[in-house]
């Protein structure tokens, strides 16, 4: 019966992208999970690149590390994955982002709900035919077999037990861990039940994957029941779509679809009447757009390092594959524009940053234009210096550093006589490949080293660095090197964790307090710990410091003391800082936005994203603003409220930043207010002064200010005199004259420079014509051929062409030599003929290429006129003796 009723979709089921998101959540929230927003691609672990899985913004509450946000939680996480990146747009469904939902349970339900959740929102809801459903578990999990088969109703056939490798799901060599159920689709549900091989992709496709986390890994690989058991699920909603659409993969649902037909619009071409290769490259442009104008949106901007990498090689990609299908015009600001309307309506945060996402788009096209040139460039010595074969390793440094298609490196090689060692390409390719599966798929839920596992036990360290800088305080733990000890003597290097601390802890850009501990002056014996720096692992603060006398114990009462002089500097640099930020909007641009700072007791950092440099102009306003406020005497005013509250009321956040539900709000009335933990000034005259030492640009689109405040610029204007002190000494001139000389000087260096190149040439070219005398006649041909070392390579060529126009059409001159004699591994090669040896068949450019390859080199020109270089000096003189015979016979 309920076959029947089923044979076909149910006519109301879910369809589109939205509908299945949404119809996700719903069900979920009204089994009483809370809906959790997607967390950013920028993940709060640092031992992870990128928001790969949807558990991943739980991952502390599976540890015990957080509270949980409730019994019940389910989401829709945006996602990236980059280890099997040459799949994209090649199979059905390997995408590099895509949206994963989950439905999250923490010590509440388990197995027998999450089961049946998923059979009756996959069947009631999406309306899937329990015919085409089949179901794994693992191997050795009866209880969940149990309830396929007898609660669900699910046929014994369609029940596939299946190995660890695929049904066990383990963070790491010990820790929490659990066998795996999953829910697949079966296209061709009229084949035979028997032998079924979940792996046939042609077949099935996984949709839902349910994780049982029921088990604890120790070190000895004993499995031990957890005492509280969760949930973790994920349904990839791209392959729902797939499934619900009725269309041969990802790419192709509502999802997707829409950016591929937009890339082939720009190409002029339609999607359904393309060759594989180029419906490919459509594919890549349409996944590749949805992953960096998210990428951008959470904070990523384009670079070699990191989540930077990522963002510029699928960038570069995107470019490379829209030459492919015929795109010639920049068109990644098209493709943004695209992509931003298509995802709007679930991410609106897209629509909010639009601006930065199309300039960073922008940017980093117009940056790989400048790089492909650089790469012809790269390319053309590579053939200059390579006289039978490209390694694999350049090869690969020009696809995978300057976005070289292999396939164009190997064109250009052929026509040069060359190969490409494909070999060891595919070598490096495979390496790559490797590091970027190890570097984006694994999540480590392990606890590793002493003082994580202490963290895990202790209760959060009671912060009261705010009103107190000497605190009485309880020894709570102690590591010596690392490990965890009861006692620590003089010269030990320790990590000390209290009940309560004045210390600031690293964080939001601020460096840790120095300062000591010292045993409670009650007590009979002496004790001093001098603090080096102040992290927080997890909920505790660890002081790092040295013991430099006496001895500490667990349980000790100590005195806690922040050093005054340094706190201070911290202070007025981070209040500086929030003030920095506030002039930049005022004088600059509001849109300005921070991407990062450094707040330490020298100096502070202020990392922005702006597309252009600073003016001078500028920069002096901001500064005089600055320390107008200071002089202005703001108090300030600091709150804690929800971050709802902090948000309405103005207050910036950090971009891409993941906040508490309750937030600190730093607020310097009328000019600044910002989501801030650290410490500042109780007013802004406490600051002093503000000085700007330099601006420059970091990254594309990312521009850093560095400045002081306090103390530290009374020292920079001290040591900028005794400078200009010197100088005017030394110039025997006033300080506001020193400008003027310096400018002299230089136009006199630039003189002198000219007048001594145009002396080198014209002596080159005197050495080359009186070589005149040495011209031998061969036949009608006028021939010199002749080495020369100590001139460079322009002064060789214009005087060997100075020389032909005096011998006349049969003149053949080749001239080789070392411009350098201390570099033995330059060479340079000019060859200049008249109209009459070209007649002969002889072209200037071809013959000097040759020539040049004798000694491991290369390179052409006009038939007149050419020149090479080569590396092999050692060969130099047999290579001329070669040209000479050549151009005698």
């Amino acid at each position: 019966m309920a076959d029947k009723q089923l044979s076909s979709f149910h006519k109301s089921r879910p369809r589109t992208g939205q509908e299945i998101r949404n119809a996700f959540l719903a069900f979920f929230a009204e089994r009483g999970h809370l809906v959790v927003p997607s967390s950013s691609l920028i993940p709060e672990d640092p031992t992870v690149l990128l928001t790969i899985a949807g558990m991943l913004q739980f991952k502390p509450v599976f540890l015990g590390q957080k509270d949980r946000p409730a019994a019940r939680a389910t989401s829709s996480q945006k996602c990236i994955r980059t280890n099997d990146i040459e799949n994209v747009g090649r199979t059905a469904r390997h995408q590099t982002f895509f949206e994963m939902l989950g439905n999250f349970s923490f010590g509440d339900y388990f197995k027998r709900e999450a089961i049946q959740w998923a059979w009756e929102l996959s069947t009631n809801i999406y309306g899937l035919n329990p015919r085409n459903l089949v179901v794994s578990i693992f191997r050795e999990d009866d209880e969940a077999e149990e309830i396929w088969r007898e609660v669900v109703g699910v046929d014994p056939q369609k029940i596939i037990r299946m190995d660890e490798e695929d049904n066990f799901w383990a963070a790491g060599p010990t820790g929490p861990c659990g066998p795996c159920s999953e829910i697949y689709y079966d296209f061709k549900p009229d084949l035979e039940v028997d032998g079924i091989d979940l792996n046939d992709e042609n077949r099935f496709i996984e949709f839902y994957n349910l994780v049982f986390m029921q088990y604890n890994r120790d070190s000895q690989g004993q499995l031990k029941p957890l005492e509280t058991c969760n949930i973790d699920t994920g349904m990839g909603l791209e392959r729902m779509a797939q499934i619900l659409q009725g269309v041969p993969n990802n790419y192709e649902t509502d999802l997707i679809f829409p950016l591929l037909q937009k890339a082939a619009s720009l190409a002029l071409v339609d999607y359904s009447k393309l060759h594989n290769t180029h419906q490919t490259s459509l594919k890549i442009i349409g996944d590749h757009t949805r992953a960096v104008i998210h990428l951008i949106s959470d904070g990523v901007t384009a670079s070699n390092l990191g989540r930077g990498y990522v963002l510029r090689r699928l960038l570069r990609r995107v470019i490379r594959h829209g030459r492919l299908v015929g795109i010639k015009q920049p068109f990644l600001r098209e493709m943004g524009c695209a992509g931003i309307e298509l995802m709007q309506v679930a991410y609106p945060d897209l629509l909010e940053r639009r601006d930065l996402i199309l300039q960073e788009l922008e940017r980093e096209e117009n940056r790989f234009l400048e790089t492909l040139e650089r790469g012809e460039k790269l390319l053309s010595d590579l053939l200059a210096t390579n006289p039978q074969k490209i390694s694999g390793d350049d090869a690969f440094e020009l696809y995978d550093t300057y976005g070289f298609p292999i396939e164009l490196t190997i064109e250009i090689a052929q026509e040069h006589d060359l190969s490409v060692d494909l070999e060891g390409f595919e070598l490096a390719m495979q390496a790559q490949r490797q590091r970027a599966k190890a570097a984006s798929v694994s999540i480590d839920l392990t606890l590793q080293g002493e003082l994580e596992q202490i963290s895990q036990t202790l209760e959060e360290t009671d912060f009261q660095g705010y009103v107190a800088l000497d605190l009485q305080s309880l020894v709570k733990a102690l590591l010596v090197n690392g490990k965890l000890a009861k006692r620590a003597n003089q010269g030990d290097n320790v990590q000390i964790i209290l009940d309560s601390t004045p210390f600031y802890g690293e964080g939001g850009g601020q460096v840790g307090d120095i300062g000591a501990i010292v045993l409670n002056k009650n007590t009979s014996s002496n004790c001093l710990i001098e603090i080096e720096n102040v992290i927080r692992n997890q909920k505790v603060f660890v002081h790092t410091g040295i013991i430099k006398e006496g001895s500490l114990a667990v349980g000790d009462v100590v005195s806690s003391q922040v050093d005054f002089a340094s706190r201070r500097r911290t202070q007025s640099n981070h209040t500086a800082t929030h003030l920095l930020q506030a002039a930049l909007k005022k004088v600059v641009n509001i849109d300005i936005a921070q991407a990062g700072s450094l707040v330490d007791f020298e100096r502070l950092r202020f990392d922005f994203h702006f597309s252009r440099p600073i003016k001078t102009s500028e920069l002096d306003e901001v500064e005089s603003l600055i320390n107008l406020w200071i002089a202005e005497c703001h108090q300030l005013s600091i709150k804690t409220m929800s971050i709802k509250d902090a948000k309405a009321e103005g207050a910036i956040a950090m971009f891409g930043e993941k906040y508490e539900d309750i937030v600190r709000v730093v607020d310097v009335p009328g000019i600044s207010k910002e989501l801030c933990g650290g410490t500042h000034v109780a007013n802004t005259s406490e600051i002093g002064l503000f000085k700007i030492i330099s601006e420059s640009g970091i990254a594309a689109g990312i521009r850093r200010i560095e400045a002081i405040s306090g103390p530290c610029v009374l020292e920079y204007l001290k040591n900028r005199d005794s400078v200009v002190k010197q100088l005017s000494d030394r110039f025997k001139v006033q300080p506001n004259e020193i400008v003027d000389r310096v400018i002299a000087l230089q136009d006199e260096v630039k003189s002198v420079s000219k007048s001594l190149l145009g002396t080198r040439e014209e002596l080159a070219s005197l050495k080359i014509m009186a070589l005149i005398s040495e011209v031998k006649s061969v036949g009608k041909r006028q021939i010199l051929v002749k080495r020369l070392d100590g001139i460079d390579g322009g002064s060789m060529q214009s005087g060997a062409k100075a020389l032909m126009d005096s011998i006349g059409v049969d003149a053949a001159i080749v001239l080789g030599g070392l411009p350098d004699l201390s570099q033995e591994n330059k060479v340079v090669f000019v060859a200049a003929f008249g109209t009459e040896i070209i007649s002969g068949g002889f072209q200037a450019g071809k013959f000097i290429g040759e020539i040049a390859k004798l000694c491991g080199g290369g390179g052409g020109g006009r038939p007149n006129l050419a020149q090479a270089g080569a590396r092999d000096a050692k060969e130099l003189d047999n290579a001329l003796l070669s040209a000479f015979e050549q151009l005698s016979t």
